[in-house]
């Protein structure tokens, strides 16, 4: 069985700040909205954000790489020119990243580049990028 679409749901704090930086600094084409909640189109996929009272005072995370990964994150694998595009894009607007973009596994089984950083209401995310695309569930 194979999805056309995935689907994922979010808590956010609120709207305004959700809206400008998925819409405004992400891109991503703005679904419908209700009083709590607000979707959006995250790279062909639906992302539905959820206003929430939360707390990510103690989020896991497990070390990949030599690097703090966020247990719980969610992303976008890119095209390499979109991954770097967008790379460039996030550090003229000064965001702060969990991690810098940088090559993972590089010449290993796996390879790509990659990046983490927070949206406005600390949800961890990561976009990555394979020059070869095989290689996205290599094992």
């Amino acid at each position: 069985m194979k999805a056309k679409v995935f689907h994922l749901a979010a808590p956010i704090l609120d709207k305004e700040t959700t809206r400008a930086f998925y819409g405004d600094l992400l891109g991503c084409t703005q679904g419908r909205e209700a009083e709590r909640w607000i979707d959006y189109d995250f790279f062909g996929h639906q992302l539905s954000f959820h206003l929430a009272d939360m707390s990510h005072d103690s989020e896991p995370t497990n070390a990949v790489d030599g690097k703090d990964v966020p247990v719980r994150h969610f992303g976008a694998v890119l095209e390499w020119n979109d991954w770097e595009a967008l790379a460039d894009k996030l550090r003229a607007a000064g965001t702060e990243f969990i991690i810098e973009p940088y090559i993972r596994f590089e010449g290993e089984v796996g390879e790509q580049a990659t990046m983490f950083f927070m949206d406005p209401s600390g949800n961890a995310l990561e976009f990555k990028s394979f020059k070869d695309e095989s290689q996205i569930f290599a094992t």
